[in-house]
C-alpha cells in the first residue's frame, strides 16, 4: 500500500512512518501542502494523511485542489486543533476520515483496513463496470460433447491455482472459458484483468504488464501500476500470448518462476499474486519450433491446457447459440423479441463459420435489425453469406 504524509511537524511524520511501515507500507513524505500536491499528481497512492493547518497550503486548501483535480486517493484529515465543526468540513468537502492528534494507533490501524476495504471496493466496481456490458448473459453454451467436456474440465481446474493455457480459433470463445474458471474460483472476488497482447504495441507491453516509472520513457509522465499488480489476488487473463514478444516473454516467465516484477525503469522489485491464465489461436509449439515463443514459458503456462471447438465442429449447438443471441439482440436494441422458424435453424448450420461463435453473434444481429418478426431461411441465405 503507498501511503503519502503530508505535515510540517517532522515528529509527526517519522511516528506515522513507523506505524505504516510496520504495516508493510510503502511511505513518502512532504513538508506542506504544495509539495503533496505535486507529489499526489505525479504519483498514484492508495491512501494520503494531510495535516489540516501547515504553511504554504493548508490542509482544507490541498483536499480540495485535489479533488479539484479528479485525485482519487482517499484522503484522511489529521489535526491537533480540531473541532467538531472543522472536523465535519472536511468530510464535507470530501475527506475519507479526520483523526485528531496525538495519533491513536489503533485509530490509524482501523482507519488503515477501512481504507483498503474502500480501495477494494472501488477496484472492483470499475472492473466490473468496464465488463458486465461486454458480459451480459454470456455464460457458456452448448450441448454438444465437446463442450460438456470443456464444463467439466473447469468445474475441476478452477478452484485450483493451476496455470491454464486455452487454445482455439478466433471468436470460438476462449475469453468465456478463462472468464469462467475465475468466477468458480476462490478468487472470484478479486480483480479479473485480461490484457490482449496482440493489440499492444511490442515496446509498450512491458509497461503495460509490468508498469512503469515516471520518466522511464518519453510518454511516462506519471508512475503506472501493471496488469501483473492491478491483477493481484485475482486472475491475469493473457490473451493472444503467442503474439508476445520474446523479451516480454523472459519478464513474464521470471514473474511466474519468482511471483515478482520490476516496473520498467525501476530496479525495486514488486511481489504479486496473480493467477494467470493464457490464450492463443497459434500452434505455440510451431511456434517454439521456430524460435518465436519460449519453451519454458510454454511448459510454465501450460499445466492445464483446455482446448475450444470452432463453431464448424459443433453445429448442433447453433439452434441454442442463435436463441441466445437474439434474445440479446433485441433487449440490447429495444425491439420486440424476434424468432427463428425450423428452417432458418438449418440453413445457419450451412454456412461455414470460420469467424466462429463472433461471427455468429454479428450475423444474428444483422437478421435482427434486416428482418421481420419471424427469420426464416430465406432470411438466413440473404444475409448471412453462406457457403454451401
Amino acid at each position: 500500500m503507498n501511503v503519502l504524509i503530508i505535515d510540517d511537524e517532522r515528529a509527526i511524520r517519522r511516528a506515522l512512518r513507523e506505524i505504516l511501515e510496520f504495516e508493510d507500507c510503502s511511505v513518502e513524505e512532504a513538508e506542506d501542502g504544495k509539495q503533496g500536491l505535486k507529489l499526489s499528481q505525479n504519483k498514484e497512492f492508495d491512501l494520503i494523511f494531510c495535516d489540516i493547518k501547515m504553511p504554504a497550503m493548508d490542509g482544507l486548501e490541498f483536499l480540495s485542489s485535489a479533488i479539484n483535480l479528479n485525485i482519487e486517493t482517499p484522503i484522511i484529515m489529521i489535526s491537533g486543533h480540531g473541532t467538531i465543526d472543522t472536523a465535519v468540513q472536511a468530510i464535507k468537502d470530501g475527506a475519507f476520515d479526520f483523526i485528531e492528534k496525538p495519533l491513536d494507533l489503533n485509530r490509524i490501524l482501523v482507519t488503515l483496513r477501512n481504507v483498503k476495504d474502500r480501495n477494494l471496493l472501488v477496484a472492483e466496481t470499475k472492473t466490473l463496470k468496464k465488463t458486465v456490458k461486454k458480459f451480459k448473459g454470456s455464460s457458456i453454451i452448448g450441448e454438444t460433447p465437446a463442450i460438456h467436456e470443456i464444463k467439466a474440465m473447469i468445474e475441476k481446474v478452477a478452484p485450483s491455482d493451476a496455470r491454464v493455457m486455452i487454445t482455439g480459433g478466433n471468436g470460438s470463445g476462449k475469453e468465456l472459458v478463462a472468464r469462467s474458471l475465475h468466477d468458480f474460483s476462490g478468487r472470484k472476488k478479486m480483480p479479473f484483468v485480461e490484457v490482449n497482447c496482440a493489440a499492444i504495441p511490442a515496446e509498450l507491453i512491458e509497461s503495460e504488464l509490468f508498469g512503469h516509472e515516471k520518466g522511464a520513457f518519453t510518454s511516462a509522465v506519471k508512475d503506472k501500476k501493471g496488469k501483473f499488480q492491478l491483477a493481484s489476488g485475482g486472475t491475469l487473463f493473457l490473451d493472444e500470448i503467442g503474439d508476445m514478444s520474446l523479451s516480454a516473454q523472459a519478464k513474464v516467465l521470471r514473474a511466474l518462476q519468482e511471483n515478482v516484477i520490476q516496473r520498467v525503469g525501476s530496479e525495486k522489485e514488486i511481489k504479486v499474486d496473480c493467477r494467470v491464465l493464457a490464450a492463443t489461436n497459434k500452434d505455440l509449439r510451431k511456434e517454439i519450433a521456430e524460435g518465436r515463443f519460449r519453451e519454458d514459458l510454454f511448459h510454465r503456462l501450460a499445466v492445464i491446457i483446455i482446448h475450444v471447438p470452432s463453431l464448424n465442429d459443433r453445429k448442433e449447438d447453433i439452434p441454442l447459440l442463435a436463441n441466445h443471441f437474439i434474445k440479446m439482440v433485441c433487449s440490447d436494441q429495444g425491439i420486440p423479441l424476434k424468432k427463428f422458424d425450423d428452417s432458418a435453424f438449418e440453413e445457419l448450420k450451412k454456412v461455414d463459420w470460420t469467424g466462429n461463435i463472433r461471427e455468429l453473434r454479428n450475423i444474428i444481429e444483422r437478421l435482427v435489425i434486416l428482418c421481420g418478426p419471424i427469420i426464416s431461411n430465406d432470411d438466413v441465405r440473404m444475409y448471412s453469406n453462406s457457403k454451401k
